[in-house]
């Protein structure tokens, strides 16, 4: 597991400063993997059927669905990339590394005694990481990818604290998340279409 929380921390490290769609969602399809595989080594450990559920439904959702999706609207794009964040890539790397020992050093203050000390403070890192890609990317493909990296940090903490939620409130977060991306797709869709560009910023051109 311990391997597993690297890479993942290497993943979304290297997440904070890409710039190139389309790698991006390969790196997001690595780190759902990854997820996927947690879940499968906590089922495991634990031996409880809904975790190998989720495991399957992680597997398909976030490592096959959402990923298709974000391909097929990248393959849109042509080689569109992000070419005016808010920070740079060295900047928001810099901030991302910042945010993973905030991570770690709330996690030994707060709760010194947790077992999956690392795995939680893993995922408060991508959590952290994720929603700062919403706040300093342009790109409506950039957002979603942070937004999912969001989720999967979310994800973590479930399996780091309670060693896995019940299967129904995985289903709703999968399921949630899911529409979620399938709605922000059609979005950034329509916005190459009308603005022939997916960077949000241009979206400041409809204020009256």
């Amino acid at each position: 597991m311990n391997v597993l929380i690297i890479i993942l921390l290497f993943l979304a490290l290297l997440l904070s400063r890409v710039t190139n769609l389309k790698t991006a969602v390969i790196i997001l399809l690595g780190q759902s993997i990854l997820v996927a595989l947690a879940c499968a080594i906590v089922a495991a450990e634990t031996g409880a059927v809904h975790t190998y559920i989720a495991a399957a439904l992680t597997l398909v959702i976030k490592a096959g669905l959402i990923p298709y999706a974000l391909f097929r609207i990248v393959g849109m794009l042509r080689r569109e990339r992000e070419v005016n964040p808010i920070l740079q890539p060295n900047y928001s790397a810099m901030v991302a590394g910042i945010m993973i020992v905030l991570a770690y050093g709330l996690t030994d203050k707060a709760l010194p005694e947790i077992v999956s000390r690392d795995a939680l403070a893993a995922a408060v890192a991508m959590m952290l990481i994720g929603l700062t890609m919403i706040m300093i990317r342009r790109q409506a493909v950039l957002q979603i990818v942070g937004l999912i990296t969001m989720e999967n940090g979310l994800y973590l903490v479930g399996l780091s604290v309670t060693q896995g939620l019940p299967l129904i409130i995985e289903l709703g977060v999968v399921l949630d998340v899911m529409v979620a991306v399938v709605v922000l797709v059609i979005l950034t869709y329509r916005l190459k279409r009308s603005f022939m560009s997916t960077d949000t910023s241009v979206l400041k051109k409809l204020k009256g």
